[in-house]
């Protein structure tokens, strides 16, 4: 082939492809044509099955036989906003995935990270949490960032990714790492004086600051929490993200961390 009828074969191509995209956001502004085969069935049936990994504390843990927890109050908000039941499908979490590519589930709901490397096969609502690294300190402290711990003395658990991150820090930054074994006791020397600063995720720093004078100085990492639904599903995530974005206006997201994180249930 002669690069004329090269040159005349890749517009053609383009054409088609820019009517293709054209046609496609004709028909779901119009609301003419529904070619999502997930939201197709799932407004046919009217119950969202949600796949979750049951354990995972805040977010979905059983209780008396049922089954509850941050996500589990936020996919029911969700579904209201919707108009939709729901039913949550069990599964561990590395199967989380299968749920969806085998249509036993229209949602994962379980405290799941953003994977963009799973984007053969899933979708991903807007993040509705942050799970990432918190500096915390005392109310009266003038800690800032990592920039303001040297010589200081940081708290970390040991072997988490806050212990790496103070380990890297440390081979340039002269500072002083106490460790322990699980959060709790680094949360009480950050009480008593005996660490300048912590290092915890952010789900357990929400629930370090319920103990009282504490606060977050800073964020040291992101790591969002994410709704994944079916690679096809692009009307149900326009959806999903509507509906998240209502929720936050009306307040209850920041609810839901009140609840679940600052005091418990």
């Amino acid at each position: 082939m002669q690069w004329r009828d090269w040159r005349r074969w890749l517009d053609g191509l383009s054409v088609v492809v820019l009517l293709a995209y054209s046609w496609l956001a004709w028909s779901v502004q119009t609301g003419t044509t529904v070619i999502d085969p997930v939201y197709t069935d799932l407004r046919e049936r009217g119950v969202l099955r949600v796949a979750v990994d049951v354990g995972y504390r805040p977010f979905v843990e059983e209780r008396d036989g049922r089954l509850v927890g941050f996500d589990i109050d936020l996919i029911t908000a969700l579904a209201n906003e919707l108009g939709f039941e729901v039913v949550f499908v069990r599964s561990g979490f590395d199967a989380l995935y299968d749920q969806l590519t085998s249509r036993q589930a229209d949602l994962i709901a379980s405290a799941l990270p953003y994977a963009p490397e799973q984007g053969y096969r899933a979708r991903f609502s807007q993040p509705y949490f942050d799970g990432g690294l918190m500096l915390l300190t005392r109310n009266n402290s003038t800690i800032a960032d990592l920039a303001d711990l040297r010589g200081q003395r940081i708290g970390v658990v040991l072997g988490s990714e806050g212990d790496a991150l103070a380990y890297r820090f440390a081979q340039t930054t002269p500072l002083y790492r106490y460790t322990a074994d699980e959060a709790d006791p680094l949360i009480e020397a950050l009480q008593r004086g005996e660490v300048d600063a912590i290092i915890l995720d952010h789900v357990t720093a929400l629930g370090a600051l319920a103990t009282g004078d504490l606060r977050i100085a800073t964020a040291l990492s992101y790591e969002p929490y994410v709704l994944a639904m079916p690679a096809s599903a692009f009307q149900l995530e326009s959806e999903i993200n509507r509906a998240l974005d209502r929720l936050k206006e009306q307040g209850v997201l920041h609810e839901l961390q009140r609840r679940w994180m600052l005091k418990g249930e």
